[in-house]
């Protein structure tokens, strides 16, 4: 049975666990038949059984009490962790606002350099441009001014006077250039004329400078101060290029201060991290553990609560016993008064029964003994089934890539005969020709044989004939003849043996073999005599065995060189034609 987890615990909350780590295994409790059988059993194992649960009770309590402990070290370890890492983040705050607010003065003062870099630019084009303009009015100014006007344009230059009152000065000096140009140009009246005139204007020139005087004095109050603006911007200037420098510097030192704790922090990070990564281990482990504990519990638990119901039963069956003994102890009372014979008989009968039973316990503990030999044996069996199981599993594998192979084999084979079967069908169909060719010949054979039959008549004409050509004559007797007929007879005993040899079925030894032989049975018996013969009497020749054969049918078949030949009686078996005396 498991034990289920508080829905409003954590998970590293154990305070729902009731009991810890696997204890040592309980005695079972006795059976409820020997407690029937004595009163004084039950009470002493029950009083050990209680004190084996105070002990293990105790035990529990103390690992409890640790383990509780550990979780509280644990969450303890956990509230430091956390406290430092809000430490850090508070420090990273900081840091991260000095920073922020560091930058945020550096790019002011960036800003202020800016500005003053810009108000120094203008005031130095002002400047090249007032020396540009005097420049120009002391080379566009005329002879014939005063020496307090040349007095001054050189306090002007002196002074850095403002371009205004310059541009007027040189207007009137030109136009009073101009006005000088036409005079002389023109005539001589005219020239007066216009002297005149450039008296007059020279005059209102002289006017015109003497009022612009309180205005260049103006204009000179006006300088001074901004050269002394000007001069008060350059230490402004000089005391914002010592703080940028000073910043600077303080920018480098903040800068270095701040990598330099920035690596620290890092450091510092790197091993709380580490730190941080084997507590979550050890959490993990410890997670893992209380898991394990409280999987333990929770079978400790559902033993302790069987074991509880076993106790339940056992105390129904005490008291039962207990009432059962007082029933007895009150029988016993009232069966005093009996004889002591009875009650004597009684105990022995009760003893017996108690003997009884404790044998057939031990009976009954010898056979669990023997059964579980017996198990033993047969898991050894199965194990040993198993094992042979594989094997054969094995050898079935081995066998079915034997059959494999034997099929293949199998395939080859039959492709070989089917070869050898379409091989037998072409000899079979060339014996089949053959046969008919046998066949024809003993039908040929037939028809000489009933000539043969028919010619019999004419057998004194041809014995004349052959008596005339026989070789015990003296007259024929002639050696060249008789040395050629030997030699024809031995080529063709020779032929006649090869014939002999080989089957006449055989198409491929029937061609060449024959051809000779006739030839040779053909040459004979032109030697004998015999000029013009028949295709089948040759055949019949040649089938002979010895010479005297041929002599013989000679004699005895000598038809006239153009009549028919008749046939002669063949052997069925091999084609060859019956000798003279077979025939007969």
């Amino acid at each position: 049975m498991s034990q289920k987890m508080k829905p409003g615990s954590s998970k590293g909350d154990v305070s729902y666990v009731r009991a810890t780590g696997a204890s040592p295994q309980l005695p079972m409790a006795p059976s409820p038949s020997l407690m029937r059988d004595g009163s004084h059993t039950p009470v002493s194992q029950m009083s050990n059984m209680d004190n084996d649960w105070d002990d293990r009770d105790e035990i529990r309590q103390r690992e409890l009490e640790e383990a509780r402990g550990r979780v509280s070290q644990m969450e303890k370890t956990m509230r430091w962790w956390s406290d430092c890492t809000a430490n850090w983040r508070e420090k990273w705050s900081k840091v991260r606002n000095e920073r922020n607010k560091a930058r945020e003065e550096n790019r002011q003062l960036r800003a202020k350099l800016e500005q003053l870099v810009k108000e120094c630019t203008i005031l130095k084009r002002e400047k090249q441009e007032i020396q540009a303009e005097n420049v120009k009015i002391k080379k566009e100014s005329p002879s014939g001014i005063s020496e307090n006007v040349k007095q001054d344009l050189e306090n002007n230059m002196n002074k850095e006077c403002k371009p205004a009152a310059s541009e007027k000065y040189v207007e009137e000096k030109e136009i009073n250039s101009q006005a000088a140009n036409n005079v002389i140009q023109e005539d001589g009246t005219i020239a007066e004329e216009k002297a005149t005139l450039f008296e007059l204007k020279l005059d209102e020139a002289q006017k015109t400078l003497l009022a612009e005087r309180g205005d260049k004095t103006s204009l000179m109050k006006t300088i001074e101060k901004l050269q002394m603006d000007l001069s008060a911007m350059k230490q402004k200037y000089e005391e914002a290029k010592r703080s940028k420098q000073d910043v600077l510097l303080e920018m480098t030192k903040l800068k270095e201060d701040h990598r330099g704790e920035i690596d620290r922090l890092i450091k510092d990070v790197d091993e709380e991290i580490g730190n941080k990564s084997m507590v979550d281990k050890k959490l993990n482990d410890v997670r893992k553990e209380l898991e394990r504990l409280q999987r333990e519990n929770a079978d400790e638990w559902g033993k302790r609560e069987r074991l509880e119901t076993e106790k339940l039963a056992l105390e129904r069956e005490n008291k039962k016993c207990r009432a059962q003994i007082r029933d007895l102890e009150e029988q016993l009372e009232n069966k005093k008064q009996q004889t002591s014979a009875v009650v004597d008989s009684d105990m022995r009968s009760l003893q017996q029964d108690l003997n009884d039973k404790s044998k057939e316990l031990n009976d009954l503990r010898h056979i669990h003994t023997k059964l579980k030999k017996t198990f033993q044996e047969k898991q050894t069996d199965l194990d040993h089934a198993r094992r042979r199981a594989e094997q054969y599993e094995m050898e079935v594998k081995k066998l079915r890539a034997r059959v494999e192979e034997l099929k293949k084999d199998l395939a080859t084979a039959e492709d070989e005969a089917d070869n050898q079967a379409n091989l037998y069908r072409k000899v079979q169909r060339s014996n089949d020709e053959l046969q008919e060719q046998i066949e024809n010949l003993q039908v040929q054979l037939h028809h000489t044989q009933s000539r043969l039959k028919r010619s019999s008549q004419s057998g004194l004409t041809m014995t004349a004939s052959l008596r005339s050509l026989d070789p015990t004559d003296p007259e024929n007797n002639d050696s060249d003849e008789d040395e050629g007929l030997k030699r024809s007879s031995q080529s063709g005993l020779t032929m006649t043996a090869s014939l002999r040899s080989l089957d006449p079925t055989d198409p491929e030894n029937n061609d060449s073999d024959e051809d000779e032989g006739f030839r040779s049975v053909a040459s004979c018996l032109k030697k004998i005599g015999w000029m013009t013969m028949d295709l089948q009497f040759c055949t019949i020749v040649y089938c002979l065995h010895t010479v005297e054969e041929c002599r013989v049918i000679s004699r005895a078949y000598s038809p006239p060189l153009d009549s028919p030949i008749t046939p002669i009686p063949v052997d069925s078996t091999w084609g060859r034609p019956l000798n003279h005396f077979e025939a007969s």
